[in-house]
């Protein structure tokens, strides 16, 4: 009897000291190879392989180890796939915490209201922790791969910042921005006015993107929507420069000459009417309430003033007065924007 005492005693001593020799382990600072470590974890790891690659990753500890504390702590199967980041300080209990919360640490990327298709492409190239892996497809097979074949790029994504883990494929943040896109347009045009000019919402969204280029000035929009309205409206051409520029692509080179004015393209406003065949740039949220809630306005004409913002004018003579006063070179330009 006493015997069994003994070994009793023995084995509850011991029980407590391996008890708070793990909770001693568990509650310290994690040895780290470096001061920060990324633990990227693939979809559908093991927890066995989820604690050989946080060692793998820089964690300086026993695999055994990790395993047991994701095992023990009943939590292992809430163990998830992602990318983060274990600093200083953190300790195994922090871990085991990040893992089972999904608490990734995410980068982000931001696409700029009225940028173009090769900027948002160039922006994606240069994030870092994506995955480049759409580099070597042309658009076209980049939009087949989206669900969105024969559909040309430009203006189908929409401007906003993007997170995603470490290692996010390239070709996830580009669905993403074209799922947006395709929800800010049709919530725009469920809010779009009566008596427009534009009928679809794919003429909604090419002349969203005229306006997104045409100015930044909040302010301006909606009546620089009115003028195009209005120059639809009499089948006037709407004489804009941004889709010539974009029509001239990389060839142009910050100066808009007479002999470009001229030149047809499908993009080219002044040799054609109507709206350009594709967006010219990724339009903005307000961008796209302007192109369908234009403003009360005659005005056919508009002219930068040199601080940001436009003077309107509903005739000819007005208009070029007001070149002459705002700009002063009407002599080297056209006299119709």
């Amino acid at each position: 009897m006493k015997l069994l005492k003994r070994i009793f005693l023995t084995l509850l001593v011991l029980s407590l000291l391996t008890g708070a020799a793990a909770s001693w382990w568990v509650l310290r600072p994690l040895p780290l190879a470096k001061p920060t470590v990324d633990v990227s974890i693939a979809p559908q790891t093991p927890v066995r392989g989820i604690a050989q690659t946080a060692v793998e990753s820089g964690i300086a500890v026993q695999p055994e180890l990790l395993y047991a504390l994701f095992r023990l702590s009943g939590q292992s199967r809430k163990l998830r796939a992602g990318s983060y980041e274990i600093t200083e300080g953190n300790t195994a209990l922090d871990v085991l915490r990040k893992l089972t919360r999904g608490e990734e640490s995410l980068k982000a990327v931001t696409l700029i209201d009225g940028w173009t298709f090769r900027q948002f492409r160039a922006a994606l190239d240069k994030a870092e922790g994506l995955k480049h892996d759409t580099r070597q497809l042309s658009d076209s097979e980049l939009m087949e791969k989206l669900g969105l074949p024969d559909v040309a790029p430009e203006g189908r994504f929409f401007p906003d910042t993007y997170t995603y883990g470490k290692g996010t494929s390239e070709l996830h943040v580009m669905q993403r921005a074209a799922n947006a896109m395709v929800k800010q347009l049709a919530a725009a045009w469920g809010q779009r006015a009566s008596g427009l000019q534009v009928k679809t919402q794919e003429q909604a969204l090419i002349l969203a993107s005229i306006i997104e280029k045409e100015t930044g000035r909040e302010s301006d929009r909606t009546t620089i929507s009115r003028v195009f309205h209005n120059r639809l409206a009499i089948d006037m051409p709407l004489q804009t420069d941004p889709t010539v520029i974009y029509g001239l692509g990389e060839s142009f080179d910050g100066n808009l000459r007479r002999v470009d004015l001229r030149t047809d393209h499908p993009w080219n406003t002044y040799t054609r009417k109507g709206l350009p065949i594709t967006p010219i740039a990724m339009p903005g949220r307000n961008a796209l309430l302007a192109a369908v809630q234009p403003a009360d306005s005659r005005a056919l004409y508009f002219v930068a003033r040199g601080d940001g913002t436009s003077e309107f004018s509903a005739t000819l003579d007005a208009h070029n007065a007001a070149v002459n006063r705002f700009q002063r070179r009407a002599a080297s330009r056209p006299e119709t924007p």
